[in-house]
Parts: structure tokens; sequence; C-alpha cells
């Protein structure tokens, strides 16, 4: 017990700097973000075109959900398809597009179309109705159906999501209202487990782990200690959702979080 308590606090301490660092590159991300933009046309990697399926989901007023499923549908499809075989761009809009069907979020195609085309092309304007567009409309269509076959037609993933309010309601009542709203965890939380959807780790691990790591994570950004757990004989918190979550598999989750901040792309100036 000693022996793995010790190790408990020495990577505590490791990642407490990464943490910070952390922190930092979100508060500086989110002052670039209104000013800078990405060539996607220079880039294909899994964490740009993810970044391409939310940023065209934004545009569309996509549910927050519906740019997640599409998101893990293009990480699945990616990781059964051959390398350099598809265009991931137009994987990545035809995943957007299926995912609103699932997702009842109905999409018009022309607007996935007309949207998908600006932000790959920026100042283009939309599509005229002749040979290229019906071309990219035939190439959505044929896409879709790749993509179920690939995926052996379960394409209704289950989402960290859910897992995620129903804990963060529960530890709302074990802070009380007032403490609970001096920090933003809950929205810290659900930022990151959206960011975490933009590489293929999040399909690694289990969804309730998934919601679990990103709300510690919040918690350990703003120094927050979960009340009540000295009536636990010490429990941890999240051993009351998920009984055999270890400390070491919690933090290894986290650590993937962490690291996937350091795939995203340059940017440029507007």
């Amino acid at each position: 017990m000693i022996h793995v308590e010790s190790a408990s606090e020495m990577l505590s301490t490791k990642m407490k700097g990464v943490i910070d660092v952390l922190a930092m590159q979100r508060e500086k991300r989110q002052t670039l973000q209104k000013s800078m933009v990405i060539d996607y046309t220079k880039a294909t990697d899994s964490f740009t075109v993810a970044r391409f399926i939310f940023e065209c989901g934004i545009k569309l007023e996509a549910h927050p959900l519906t740019m997640s499923t599409a998101a893990t549908l293009y990480h699945r499809f990616m990781r059964e398809a051959l390398p350099q075989g598809y265009d991931p761009y137009l994987i990545a809009s035809t995943c957007l597009y299926l995912a609103g069907k699932i997702k009842d979020n109905q999409l018009k195609i022309r607007d996935i179309m007309n949207v998908s085309f600006s932000t790959l092309h920026r100042g283009a304007g939309p599509l005229e109705l002749g040979e290229q567009y019906w071309s990219m409309r035939d190439a959505i269509v044929q896409a879709e159906l790749l993509i179920m076959r690939m995926l052996k037609f379960e394409v209704m993933p289950e989402h960290p999501h859910k897992y995620l309010l129903h804990y963060l309601r529960s530890l709302q009542a074990w802070f009380g209202e007032e403490e609970w709203q001096r920090y933003p965890v809950a929205k810290t939380s659900m930022a990151l487990l959206q960011d975490f959807h933009h590489v293929p780790a999040v399909l690694d691990y289990p969804p309730n782990l998934i919601a679990i790591a990103c709300i510690n994570l919040a918690l350990q950004i703003y120094g927050v200690v979960v009340p009540l757990m000295d009536e636990c004989d010490q429990q941890p918190w999240f051993n009351v959702f998920s009984k055999d979550l270890t400390r070491d598999k919690l933090w290894e989750i986290m650590e993937k979080i962490i690291s996937s901040y350091d795939e995203e792309p340059e940017t440029r100036d507007t």
C-alpha cells in the first residue's frame, strides 16, 4: 500500500506541471481562435480533419452530440481504411451528414456541401448547380454507403456525454450550489471531452472512464477537492461511479487527453 501511494504521489507531482501548461494552452487557444484559421488544404492528420468537422458543425449549428458522433465515426472509419486510400475531407463531410441522421439533427446535404467547400477553400462562394456540385453530392452519397459498410452498420456509438452529465449532477449535489458555482468544472469538463474527440485515442477507452477523466482533469486544473470523501474511508470520488477504476488507469486517460493538445496544428492570421 505504501508503495502504491508513493507512486501515485509521484505521478500527481509530475502531472501538476503538465496540467498548468494545459490550462495556459487552453487560455491562449481561446484568445487566438477568433483571429486565426487553419489552412485545411495543407494537412490531413486526424486532429486537423476532426477540427474541420467541428468547425463545419458549428457553422451548421449542429448539436454537440452530432459533431462528436461525426468525429467518432471518422476516427473509426480511418482505423479500418487503408492509409491514403480516401479523401479525408470527403469522409469527414459525409460523417457529419450521417451523424445528423443518427442523432435526429437533420442537416441538409446541400448546406453541408457548401459549408464544407467554403471551409476547405477559404473565400470560395457557394457551389453552383453544375458538374462540380452534382459530382460532390454523388460522392457524399456513395461515401455514406461505404462508411456504413466499413463500420458494419454499427454507427450509433455510446458517448461519454451522458455519463459526464450524470457524474457532474452528482458532484454538484456533493459540493452544494454555492461552492459548485465558484469553479467552471462542468464547462471545462465538457470542453476537454469535446477536444478529446479530435484524436483517435477517444476510441481506446470506455465512455464512462473518459467522462471521469475529463472531470478529474478539470478538478486538478482548478485545484478543487471533492468534499465528503473523508466519510468514505478515503475512497476516491471516482470509485463511487466506477468501482474498479484505479488511479493509474485514470491518470493514463488524463495523460492521453493532455497529449492530444500536442497534435493541434499551427494556425495563421485570417
